[in-house]
């Protein structure tokens, strides 16, 4: 256990020195994900939300010490099983970071120091061992028991310099507090072209249990395939924007700055978001129009896929003519909130597009937009089953009296949150029991691309009671009752709650 802890130590700083995706523990853990059955994936996301990578890399550390015990076992006598299983953990960590999206030459360093590091300190630490043990010539007790403190001493400094190892590497790779700072003080001055208008006060009921409009930066939900945050600094970062285009655009941090900067309200929603589900925030995201930016390019005819692409290879594909369309407010974001992007909502650039679920149109760390077809390139969830076009459905949630909550007799108060972006919404029904339809009270709408609070009340007599709630989009479509999983291209039903009266 010690040098398979001394490999990944070394392997986690050698990778933060060098190219922090090459990592070999998050590598492997890249893989499982990149290859794991659909219905897995969906199971992690949906049991435990956005602590499905911290699962995910405890799991792995659970089944790496139980290998590490099982070959120290069968080591007792003699060191070639260890041997032979630590260099094949080191060698599936040198397959899973060739294999990696975004693979150079040079992330071949952190899993061959790994693998140096696990076999040297595994021989040297089993050579001590065996001597420890081994009664010294003439019966020497003392040389017996010296050998096994410095075995003791041995198996602390290895255990020692890997957490030190590991903990520097885990420092290094995520430093861009200093390069945030600098982009926030330098939103904070820019002149921006287009402000978002204020939060009427009555755009949220959060006292009666909805959220509040704006989510805060750290709790706004966060899904993707990321097991380290990528961290690029903004003074480091640079696209192009090429493919089926009249003129290439290659762009620098500085350069998006010095075009003119917009300020626009968004929610943002999960594709895998079940009925009724937590997977949805919204903010104000500060950054450069899109459209803009394409319409500059010149995008050639028959270009129907903009293909962007992450820092860490992650790629997707978005309908070229929902992102051209006049109004729509596709934005490449550099600010949410009055700050820069937080590193894992995409720090320094990432992309926006209302109305679409974000597996196709929210790549953060972006780094490349190619025009291409839909017929040449395909996006990562669309190898893997989901829908080519993913508009957002028009849903809704309830938000108060949670799922069996005791609510005091009387009056009760029903509160939740709907969205249809970017059409909006012009009416929320609820019912209880089973009973009439009764239109809810809607909040002030802040903009057709951001979700929108309601309220409803009843007098109800003591007992369980389920209440069941429907939303309708700006033009007369309503939210389909019938009952749809995620997979492919978002969920659909009627949310519904049971609660009790006491």
């Amino acid at each position: 256990m010690l040098a398979v802890g001394a490999a990944l130590g070394a392997g986690h700083l050698v990778a933060a020195l060098i190219s922090p995706a090459s990592s070999p523990f998050l590598a492997v853990g890249d893989v499982v994900i990149r290859f794991s059955p659909q219905f897995l994936t969906e199971f992690a996301k949906t049991t435990f939300g956005t602590a499905d990578k911290p699962v995910l890399l405890g799991g792995m550390a659970v089944v790496i010490a139980v290998v590490a015990v099982a070959a120290g076992l069968a080591s007792v006598r003699r060191p070639a099983p260890g041997i032979g299983v630590i260099g094949g953990l080191g060698l599936l960590g040198l397959l899973a970071v060739v294999t990696g999206p975004a693979f150079t030459w040079v992330d071949l360093a952190a899993p061959a120091a790994a693998l140096v590091v696990g076999v040297d300190a595994f021989r040297g630490l089993h050579a001590l061992a065996t001597r420890a043990y081994v009664p010294a010539a003439g019966g020497d007790g003392n040389q017996a028991v010296s050998r096994r403190i410095l075995l003791l001493g041995s198996s602390a400094a290895v255990a020692v310099v890997s957490l030190a190892a590991g903990g520097v590497g885990q420092l290094l790779s995520g430093g861009v507090g200093d390069s945030r700072r600098t982009v926030t003080d330098r939103l904070a001055r820019a002149r921006l072209v287009e402000r978002a208008p204020a939060i009427p006060p009555r755009a949220a009921f959060p006292e009666l249990g909805t959220p509040t409009f704006l989510t805060a930066n750290p709790d706004f939900y966060r899904i993707d395939v990321a097991l380290r945050v990528p961290a690029q600094r903004a003074e480091d970062w640079s696209m192009r924007i090429h493919g089926m285009v009249d003129n290439e655009i290659v762009l620098t941090f500085d350069d998006l700055l010095a075009r003119p900067l917009v300020e626009r309200t968004i929610t943002l929603t999960c594709v895998s978001n079940p009925v009724g589900g937590p997977l949805i925030s919204t903010a104000n995201f500060i950054g450069v129009d899109l459209r803009d930016l394409l319409l500059e390019a010149g995008v050639r005819p028959g270009a129907d896929q903009l293909y962007s692409t992450s820092v860490d290879g992650w790629y997707t594909g978005t309908p070229t003519e929902v992102v051209l369309e006049p109004g729509r407010g596709a934005l490449l974001a550099i600010g949410m909130n009055g700050e820069a992007l937080p590193p894992e909502h995409g720090f320094p650039v990432r992309m926006l597009v209302p109305g679409l679920y974000g597996y196709v149109s929210g790549t953060k760390w972006l780094t490349d937009l190619e025009l291409t077809t839909f017929s040449a390139d395909s996006g990562y969830w669309l190898e893997r089953g989901w829908a080519q076009k993913a508009p957002i459905k028009t849903q809704c949630r309830i938000d108060t009296p949670r799922g069996f909550a005791t609510a005091a007799r009387g009056r009760v108060t029903v509160a939740g949150t709907a969205w249809s972006q970017p059409t909006g919404v012009s009416r929320v029904e609820v019912r209880m029991d089973g009973g009439a339809w009764q239109d809810a009270e809607l909040a002030t709408e802040v903009n057709a691309d951001t979700w929108r609070m309601w309220r409803a009340s009843f007098d109800l007599p003591p007992g369980s009671h389920t209440v069941q709630a429907r939303a309708t989009d700006k033009n007369g479509v309503g939210q389909t009752e019938m009952r749809a999983e995620p997979i492919p291209d978002g969920a659909s039903g009627w949310p519904a709650t049971i609660f009790t009266v006491a």
